[in-house]
Parts: C-alpha cells; sequence; structure tokens
C-alpha cells in the first residue's frame, strides 16, 4: 500500500495512467472546481481602455433627472455593438461618485467623430 506521502506526490506531479480510478478522480475535482466555483471570488472585471483620466468624463448638461455626458473614447474597450452600452454604464459608474451606486440608465448614445470620421467620444444621456 503506497503511503500519503506517495499518493500526493504522485497526484501533484500527475503521474497516474489515463483510464485508473486516481486519474478519473482528479478530473472529476479539478471540473467539480471549476464548474462549482463561484466567479466573485476572483474578481474578474472585463477588460476596459485603461483608468480614467480628469477630462475624460464631462458632464455638458443636467435637466431634472436627466444629465448628458460626454465619454471619451480612450475610457472604453474596442467596443461591440452589444456591449457599448454596458460598458459606457460601468465606465461612468467607476469614474464619477454621484454615480457609484448604479442606479441610473442610459437613454441616449450619440458618437462624436472627429474630420476623419473616427468616433473621439460618446455623448451619452443618462436617467437616474
Amino acid at each position: 500500500m503506497a503511503s500519503l506521502g506517495q499518493i500526493l506526490s504522485r497526484t501533484f506531479f500527475w503521474s497516474y495512467e489515463r483510464g485508473t480510478w486516481q486519474f478519473d478522480l482528479a478530473v472529476i475535482l479539478i471540473l467539480a472546481f471549476v464548474l462549482a466555483t463561484p466567479r466573485n471570488w476572483f474578481h474578474d472585471k472585463p477588460e476596459s481602455g485603461g483608468p480614467v483620466a480628469p477630462g475624460q468624463i464631462l458632464k455638458i448638461s443636467q435637466e431634472g433627472n436627466h444629465a448628458t455626458y460626454r465619454v471619451d473614447v480612450r475610457v472604453l474597450a474596442p467596443p461591440t455593438k452589444l456591449a457599448l452600452q454596458n460598458d459606457l454604464h460601468t465606465a461612468l459608474q467607476d469614474a464619477l461618485p454621484e454615480l457609484h451606486k448604479g442606479n441610473f440608465s442610459i437613454a441616449k448614445i450619440e458618437p462624436l467623430r472627429d474630420d476623419q470620421g473616427d468616433v473621439i467620444a460618446y455623448q451619452v444621456e443618462i436617467h437616474e
């Protein structure tokens, strides 16, 4: 019979042959860990364009509970059509103290373009 040290050593260095019950058990334990581990344990955040510098998010106007912001395109990761609204919501929530709770919705997004037609920022109207 193998000692506990030998069992742990063979398991750590993955030296069991395929098809043995020890190999199957190790695979099951790995799969259980991958599938059952809560996502928030790893503090995973979506890819972003980088830290927000002063002036990259500017409040343009405020009318009642509607506010309009100008968000520089460099704040965001390269956008896809479906992820743009979510990325803008996250950027506004992370960068502005008054929006940290996230209790707002984006009502309108307008891209602002330079002379060559490239998007340089987004004008975002929110509803609080």
